[in-house]
């Protein structure tokens, strides 16, 4: 019963981290950029929303400004990358680096309350059923912006530019601007699911979004796993995953009530992460072996019939 009454908070908060983790999804899968910006972003959109909602602001207003602060920070990234020549994986550690200064800046200190009796938030820890609607709402509104726009022109370049860099560049597209656009969209939906976490939490912690990157990862992995073999589509592959993340919620929440200790979850995250990269590996490997011994020993048998002959 303990494991059933705690679903609906497992829910809204898979639902948070996919909103996550379609941002991730974006520099991940289709700018094929690991950017490690966004353990830092998601917790910039955290605390962008707490300092202006305790100071009042409206709460909307708060949610915007995470979003374009999260944005900022990918601009950041992208321009270490394509203007100064800074792989892209160092540039995401450089720019966590310096988000991880400014944070402790904004909030002032380690962390921020922002509780929910005495700020108006959108949703709360203390309604889960309502967090969940909320967070569902913001997760179908982002996939429907993100398909009308990755169908425009500029949206099917930033797409051309991770399928093929080299070839983009030879049809004439801007990949080093396609890159930045990229990386601020991704990391301006991650800042913009923080302010949402930092709602449902009820504070904004400058440690908040450490990890956090395996935790998408682990989202992405186990949606494509399903959606990919149901229509391998963009918005399909969005919805897969949302759904990856709430399923590894409720694993996770189920893990925590068989008694495992809290302090190896990162672990485990890591190693569910690594299976699921590993699979497709060694899947491919396995029958490509078992492939090549089963044509040698049909070959074996053909001559063996010829010889007979």
């Amino acid at each position: 019963m303990g494991f059933i009454n705690a679903i609906p908070g497992a829910m809204a908060q898979g639902l948070i981290w996919r909103l996550f983790a379609i941002g991730l999804y974006i520099s991940y899968k289709i700018l094929d950029i690991a950017d490690l910006t966004v353990d830092g972003s998601i917790c910039t959109g955290a605390c962008v929303l707490a300092v202006l909602l305790s100071s009042g602001v409206n709460v909307y207003l708060c949610l915007i400004a995470a979003f374009i602060a999260g944005a900022l920070a990918g601009v950041v990234t992208g321009l270490f990358h394509t203007a100064m020549g800074i792989p892209a994986i160092l540039a995401g550690i450089l720019t966590q680096l310096i988000l991880w200064s400014l944070n402790l800046k904004i909030l002032g200190k380690a962390n921020l309350a922002i509780s929910a009796r005495k700020y108006s938030v959108l949703l709360s820890s203390m309604d889960n059923w309502k967090a969940i609607v909320v967070s569902a709402i913001f997760c179908i509104l982002v996939i429907v912006g993100l398909y009308l726009f990755f169908y425009t022109e500029v949206g099917f370049s930033i797409k051309a530019t991770g399928d093929n860099e080299h070839m983009s560049r030879a049809q004439g597209v801007n990949v080093d601007l396609n890159k930045v656009i990229g990386l601020a969209i991704s990391n301006g939906i991650v800042a913009l699911a923080g302010a949402l976490l930092a709602q449902y939490q009820g504070f904004a912690d400058i440690n908040m979004g450490r990890g956090a990157i395996v935790i998408g990862l682990a989202a992405i992995i186990i949606g494509l796993s399903v959606s990919m073999k149901i229509m391998p589509n963009f918005v399909v592959s969005l919805i897969g995953v949302v759904c990856g993340g709430i399923a590894y919620y409720l694993v996770y929440t189920f893990v925590i009530f068989l008694g495992l200790d809290t302090d190896l979850l990162k672990m485990l995250s890591a190693l569910v992460v690594a299976i699921f990269l590993a699979v497709p590996y060694l899947k491919t490997r396995y029958f490509k072996k078992q492939r090549i011994y089963e044509d040698a020993l049909t070959e074996a048998e053909e001559k063996e019939e010829t010889n007979n002959a």
